[in-house]
């Protein structure tokens, strides 16, 4: 009668860590170690070859994503879509980036811990969080600089835990004139 009770009790639990499994559990905990560059792959017949790249800082085009909610990431940590994060074809993962949009001058830190985007033209793909941090949600894609940071560690524990590391000033004036120039320069 005891073993018959004991079953009965375990019998929900079992089931539920079957279904959490069957949900895609098994999510790696946030955290920025280790760092994984990872080896060259190929989508679409595009090959992407990721690398440590210290000094990045590129001009182009975000587009956002969100609705892959509870999916597996590229670094296998859960993608949240109100979190502040992105993806990026080549950088590390996880990787922090200060964006700047081309449009406005508004800066955000993100951290990349995704691949993408897979649509030619397009430099990152940011979280709806993200998207919307920075005024970009409503026209889906935007002009934008994406440039590798050091964050401060607080600000690093933030955006791990699904919050906006510290706002920026915006960029105006001749820096915002330039990095315009530039993505005209380089769109030919």
């Amino acid at each position: 009668m005891r073993r018959t009770n004991a079953l009965r009790l375990l019998w929900p639990a079992a089931l539920a860590l079957a279904l959490g499994a069957c949900a895609g559990g098994n999510y790696r905990p946030v955290s920025d170690t280790p760092v994984r560059i990872g080896p060259a792959y190929t989508i679409r017949g595009m090959t992407y070859v990721p690398a440590a790249a210290p000094t990045y800082d590129a001009v182009g085009y975000a587009s956002w994503y969100g609705s892959e909610s509870g999916n597996r990431t590229a670094n296998g940590e859960q993608f949240r879509p109100g979190w502040i994060t992105a993806a990026h074809t080549t950088l590390p993962l996880p990787t922090y980036v200060e964006v700047t949009a081309l449009d406005s001058g508004r800066r955000i830190i993100v951290r990349v811990n995704d691949r993408g985007p897979f649509a030619r033209g397009r430099l990152i793909d940011l979280s709806r969080g993200a998207a919307e941090q920075l005024g970009m949600k409503t026209q889906g894609h935007a002009p934008v600089r994406v440039r590798r940071v050091e964050p401060s560690e607080r600000d690093r524990e933030r955006l791990r835990k699904g919050k906006p590391a510290t706002s920026l000033p915006p960029l105006t004036g001749r820096e915002l004139q330039r990095l315009r120039e530039r993505l005209a320069t380089e769109a030919r």
